[in-house]
């Protein structure tokens, strides 16, 4: 158990590009885009879950839901992508990892879930060429990152000592902070046993994720041209997330 006085709460360096992706998230809620994603992370959580589709027993699930009706998906949406996770007839969904290198020589992960694994690659290729990148071989760029999970808080819901109080119960290993939230960094393997509550305080967000173990520095300009590729790949179907180890100078 990590004790909660060994953590420094760093500011992240990454504010405007969490402003970007926000907004962009915004507009995707309307055009129904965002909502297929959450279709895909339902099913996929009933699939990997070995088709358990009670989210009091499946965690996965449980949080896959919670963030599907954060963003107001329809009850209906979510009962239909359950079903699509069991049966004969199931969803053959499944996550898949790409690594690569975006402008400046930064190392990029895209992760994506997908049925058909030939159009998802040929869609990803086609836009991080477009952009001045490539795609790298399975190794060429994840030993750079550190497959985890990561809990937000909202700041104005919680205290320091409580999040500390909370870092520790989750054996948290890093914790960060911007101007409106708190980010707990813990194990990737603990995402499935963990609590969803804290002293009666509910978390804003539980997700897994690739985090870079350093980074490099890249001018104003590149960093806008890595901004760009990663929304571009954000806005196909099948990608669920896209990571980089850069920060602005």
């Amino acid at each position: 158990m990590i004790r909660a006085s060994c953590f420094v709460i760093l500011m992240s360096g990454h504010s405007k590009w969490s402003k970007i992706k926000h907004e962009k998230e915004a507009k995707d809620i309307v055009k129904g885009n965002v909502f297929s994603k959450l279709s895909k992370h339902i099913t996929l959580a009933v699939i990997e879950g070995g088709g358990i589709t009670d989210p009091g027993n499946n965690i996965k699930l449980r949080l896959a839901i919670e963030k599907a009706r954060s963003l107001n998906m329809p009850k209906g949406n979510i009962e239909r992508a359950i079903e699509k996770g069991t049966g004969p007839e199931k969803s053959q969904l499944k996550e898949v990892v790409y690594e690569g290198f975006a402008p400046g020589g930064v190392a990029i992960i895209i992760v994506a879930t997908t049925d058909n694994q030939n159009r998802t690659l040929s869609e990803i290729k086609s836009v991080v060429h477009m952009h001045g990148g490539k795609l790298g071989g399975s190794g060429s760029v994840s030993y750079l990152f550190k497959r985890c999970a990561v809990m937000r808080f909202n700041k104005e819901q919680i205290s320091q000592d409580q999040v500390f109080s909370a870092a520790s119960e989750i054996e948290a290993f890093d914790v960060d902070e911007d101007e409106k939230e708190y980010r707990l960094y813990f194990p990737y393997d603990h995402l499935g046993k963990i609590k969803t509550e804290f002293g009666g305080i509910k978390p804003k967000s539980i997700e897994s994720i690739f985090k870079a173990e350093s980074s490099i520095t890249v001018d104003s300009g590149t960093a806008e041209k890595i901004q760009s590729l990663m929304l571009e790949l954000e806005s196909l179907d099948d990608v669920s997330g896209t990571y980089g180890n850069y920060q602005t100078s």
